[in-house]
């Protein structure tokens, strides 16, 4: 067979492969071999958004690691994160969410923890593979419901301990959209434990409209409502929690970016930012990277993608790392993204400091990003090409200090991709266009 894991476990459209039944069952009981192995009989924690498929995917995903002797329990309907954070406060081997995130609902996805509540490794997701491209079908087990346990409570109150008594929140009027996902379960209720004067909107999930015109890829509908209801802020999620997109009481968009930058500082002053240095991918925008610098603070690059994310931040030792996109990591919390976790944080620095979301969102300057494409016969390493690395060196030097080139070939097409960042959107296009035209004579 081949890849099944992608950049954030498997995913696909329901009921076909690799989200048909048979395979399902085969990947649960691979999954259970190999997290079997030497400790005997293995125990799953799952956990589902609100997508129609997401019950019998993981009936199916329970037959297989049954056929090997396992259990498997449902937590419901629940964040992503949650279930990385009651894996091993449960005592169980691993963990396992059925959700496509930001995707509709015709897709899903299943996502592995391990039993620290750390993403699956790529070894242990080739060593599955290996089992599955070797194993023949595993019956079809019992159709009945999966065992289900209320586990909320726990997760909740590991969340309470993030924003600190007495903060400056109580009656503060925000908006939230739950994107009709897995967070309808349990940010309503947190918001309101914590005594906030909460509008909600994608709360009413009906198995198909989980992330439909709503939640963190769609904020349009959240601007509006934060400012026709006077709202101090508003907070999507995606369709597994995982991720959070802000709006300011203007109805302005609050990205990664931002969040990243407000709460490093913060961190920072409280002594909080363990290695002063922040992780960011390498699509953060390059005025994130000189902010963070004017405060201090190292800004380490990576891949895209939260569990490179979630690699750099171990191996360094550090506390924040995160995506433009919205997913945050907050180590001394947990090593995954959790929007509402990244919610609070937020909430925390608004009341430390006393300023409105627009203001600390606005010491952040955005510089203008171009992106070209040019479609290639064949992937050489440009700096053996002493025409193109000419130009490379040229365009790097006009952009020391103030701008940044990512040169890269596409992993699922035949292009390299060429973006710039800088200070004048005509120079890092002219700039670009030198690149492309470089490449287009002497390497297509």
């Amino acid at each position: 067979m081949g890849r099944l894991f992608g950049t954030d476990g498997v995913r696909g459209k329901a009921g076909r492969a690799p989200l048909d039944p048979p395979t399902i069952r085969r990947l649960g009981a691979a999954l259970a071999r190999v997290m079997g192995r030497g400790s005997g009989p293995v125990r799953f924690l799952s956990g589902r958004d609100t997508r129609e498929s997401g019950a019998w995917i993981e009936r199916e995903l329970a037959a297989g690691v049954g056929s090997q002797g396992g259990t498997l329990l449902s937590a419901g309907v629940i964040p992503t994160p949650a279930i990385a954070y009651l894996t091993p406060r449960m005592g169980c081997t691993a963990g396992v969410v059925i959700s496509a995130s930001h995707n509709p609902f015709e897709d899903n996805g299943i996502k592995v923890f391990s039993g620290t509540g750390a993403k699956f490794t790529e070894t242990l997701e080739a060593d599955v593979e290996s089992i599955m491209a070797d194993q023949p079908d595993v019956a079809s087990g019992s159709s009945d419901a999966v065992e289900e346990r209320d586990c909320r409570s726990e997760y909740l109150d590991h969340l309470l301990r993030i924003l600190p008594p007495g903060a400056a929140h109580r009656g503060m009027r925000v908006a939230i959209d739950c994107a009709n996902g897995a967070t309808t379960t349990v940010a309503p209720r947190l918001f309101d434990a914590l005594g906030f004067d909460v509008h909600g909107i994608g709360c009413e999930p009906d198995g198909r409209n989980i992330n439909l015109g709503c939640g963190s890829t769609a904020p349009d509908l959240l601007a509006r409502t934060v400012t026709d209801r006077g709202c101090r802020l508003g907070i999507a999620y995606d369709g597994d929690g995982d991720r959070a997109i802000f709006v300011d009481a203007a109805g302005r968009v609050v990205d990664g970016d931002a969040v990243l930058l407000l709460c490093a500082k913060q961190m920072k002053a409280e002594g909080r930012l363990h290695g002063n240095a922040v992780v960011a991918t390498v699509m953060s925008n390059i005025g994130l990277e000189l902010a963070l610098g004017e405060a201090g603070i190292t800004t380490v690059r990576c891949p895209v993608g939260d569990k490179y994310v979630m690699d750099e931040m171990l191996r360094r030792g550090l506390s924040l790392g995160g995506e433009q996109s919205g997913h945050v990591i907050f180590s001394d919390y947990l090593f995954t993204g959790d929007g509402l976790a990244t919610s609070l944080h937020v909430l925390r620095t608004m009341a430390a400091t006393g300023r409105e979301l627009g203001d600390l969102a606005s010491e952040l300057t955005r510089y203008p990003q171009v992106l070209l494409n040019v479609r290639v016969d064949r992937r050489v390493d440009l700096a053996s090409v002493p025409p193109v690395a000419a130009v490379l060196s040229s365009v790097e030097s006009r952009l020391a200090g103030h701008g940044r080139l990512l040169v890269r070939y596409s992993g699922t097409e035949p292009l390299l991709r060429v973006m710039l960042e800088g200070r004048d959107e005509g120079d890092i296009r002219r700039w670009g266009q030198e690149i492309v035209d470089a490449v287009t004579r002497h390497v297509r």
